[in-house]
């Protein structure tokens, strides 16, 4: 017991990367209109996304800029699947009948954004894919103009750039982390099946990996797929909490946004997509005061608009310095303690506490040391 650090403790990950966080989700179900229950569906939405960019840009070797245009495909035709008949025929009276007057349930919907938005990267990969380095990126930014421009033209459809509003309030606190954790189940799932290290082989030498009789091509169209559908799942769920969407919502900026949130908790890790995801939303809500001018010491500082921004993009930048891969790099401890039953057996396992205890001893013996 003289080696074991607190990780190595499968109680210590019980408590620290799910009943803790579990307890904070209750209470913030609890005030489902809370200031800060907003954050946190805001948050698990982008774990959503960051993860299924990471599938492409971390695990693949392909660096897709494209994510706004599958979340804006999937956030259109989930509302046109939850919208009230009414509201369809007032902003929407191009759609066939059958369409205007059908209701389905929330989860259907997000189903169905994910597979249009999966049908739509399927089409577009078999030349997108063909290209490498920032010619994809560009190909993939092109993405989001056509969509955006289609949304913004086809107004029997879409109503134009004034987009849909009075879209049903489905995702809240409860939805959104439920359908978290079966996104991230299943891409944990995966990557740690062969075809997942297939997707990493490619990514660490495609030719290589093409003489192990890796088809690059197929690899690259399914990878993109699947990460396209998780994309059009969050995109729906993203619609459904804003209740009103429009063209201007998923355009270069969302795709920027979801970047940066991957490299900041690490392209090579599922996990880093939470991090990512919390730093990139809570950080801003923290420095938000200082735009509007602080009272220090009895002196009142002018209001500084865009200061957030401009720190946020100062500590991105020496993450990239000092830290290039990411908060988590390639681990998946947060993942590897939710997915594993020894996680939730170590409460029964007298040696666990033993473990947990031996954890903290040698934490406070290496402390007194320095």
């Amino acid at each position: 017991m003289n080696n074991v650090k607190l990780r190595d403790s499968n109680l210590f990950r019980l408590i620290v990367f799910v009943l803790i966080p579990l307890v904070f989700l209750i209470s913030c179900g609890l005030k489902p209109k809370s200031y800060l229950t907003g954050i946190v569906v805001t948050i698990g939405i982008y774990v959503i996304l960051c993860a299924s960019l990471n599938l492409i840009n971390g695990f693949s070797g392909m660096f897709s800029m494209g994510h706004a245009a599958f979340m804006a495909i999937g956030a259109y035709l989930s509302a046109f699947l939850t919208l009230p008949s009414n509201v369809k025929e007032n902003m929407c009276s191009g759609l066939p009948d059958w369409l205007i007057h059908t209701q389905a349930p929330f989860a259907v919907a997000l189903i169905v954004g994910g597979l249009g938005a999966m049908l739509v990267a399927v089409l577009i990969a078999f030349p997108v894919v063909r290209t490498k380095g920032h010619y994809l990126s560009v190909v993939t930014l092109a993405l989001i103009v056509v969509v955006c421009a289609v949304v913004d033209n086809q107004e029997s459809w879409t109503n134009g750039s004034r987009g849909l509003n009075g879209i049903p309030a489905k995702s809240n606190i409860v939805s959104v982390y439920i359908v978290m954790v079966i996104t991230l189940f299943l891409l944990f799932r995966i990557i740690r099946s062969s075809y997942g290290r297939g997707l990493i082989a490619m990514r660490d030498d495609p030719v290589a990996a093409q003489t192990l009789g890796i088809n690059l091509v197929r690899k690259k169209i399914s990878c993109f797929a699947i990460s396209a559908f998780f994309a059009g799942v969050g995109g729906a769920l993203w619609g459904h909490y804003l209740t009103a969407i429009s063209s201007s919502g998923f355009y270069f900026t969302k795709s920027f946004d979801i970047v940066e949130i991957s490299i900041i908790g690490g392209m090579s890790s599922l996990s880093g997509s939470i991090l990512g995801a919390i730093f990139f939303t809570v950080i801003p809500e923290f420095l938000a005061p200082l735009e509007s001018g602080l009272k220090i010491a009895g002196v009142k500082l002018p209001a500084m608009f865009g200061l957030s921004n401009i720190i946020m993009a100062l500590l991105l930048i020496l993450l990239i310095i000092f830290r290039r891969q990411g908060l988590m790099g390639n681990s998946e401890i947060i993942l590897e303690s939710w997915f594993s039953k020894d996680t939730y057996l170590s409460l029964f396992k007298k040696e666990e506490y033993q473990k947990l205890a031996a954890g903290f001893k040698n934490l406070f013996a290496r402390k007194k040391k320095q």
